[in-house]
């Protein structure tokens, strides 16, 4: 069985269209008309290898807040619908990704139960382009809420706040990835002892 998302949510602030497949090649097509988000957005889908469509229109004459956040939540709401019942998945998964001076450890379970932990240097630079980096927590806290998983994300040191961002959501990418992913010895199987996910 395919495993794709598709989750449309309009609001008077924004428009969006997110479109996701778990078993694609890493083909990307990203527009919120936030440049440094829609990089982010590639990242994920190129090292998650999944196929990923973004589209969202947002009151971006006001700031990106609004784009960016309904963007996350409707990118969990997409991933929750494509990972299924979730049966014969390995469940959990983890990644290590250094990009230069930076380093991101990140490790996901697909629990049915939305958590977060997030740590990253203090004093990062508060922009990158029109990026405003307090969000990136908020956009982890957001698709976790929707996707319903346990994320922890830790970012031990760095200091540009562009390698900062960006290697968390290429560790994001690659944990989903190996987490989503069918595992050949438990097809058939729900990785969970209480019966559900």
């Amino acid at each position: 069985m395919s495993r794709v998302g598709r989750v449309e949510r309009t609001t008077k602030e924004t428009s969006v269209l997110v479109e996701i497949n778990l078993d694609g090649t890493g083909k990307v097509e990203v527009s919120t008309g936030v440049g440094f988000y829609d990089h982010m957005l590639d990242q994920l889908g190129r090292h998650g290898l999944f196929d990923l469509t973004v589209k969202t229109d947002g009151d971006l004459h006001i700031d990106s807040h609004h784009t960016i956040e309904d963007t996350a939540l409707a990118l969990g709401a997409a991933f929750k619908q494509a990972l299924g019942d979730k049966v014969g998945i390995y469940r959990f998964g983890n990644c290590t990704v250094p990009l230069d001076e930076s380093l991101a450890q990140v490790t996901v379970d697909l629990s049915g139960r939305p958590y977060l932990v997030h740590t990253e240097p203090e004093n990062m630079a508060p922009m990158i382009g029109e990026y405003d980096t307090t969000m990136t927590r908020h956009i982890l806290e957001s698709f976790v809420a929707q996707a319903q998983i346990a994320l922890h994300v830790h970012v031990p040191y760095g200091r540009n706040a562009h390698h900062i961002v960006e290697c968390q959501f290429k560790a994001l990418a690659r944990a989903l990835r190996y987490a989503s992913e069918r595992d050949p010895r438990a097809v058939g199987i729900l990785p969970s002892t209480k019966g559900a996910l």
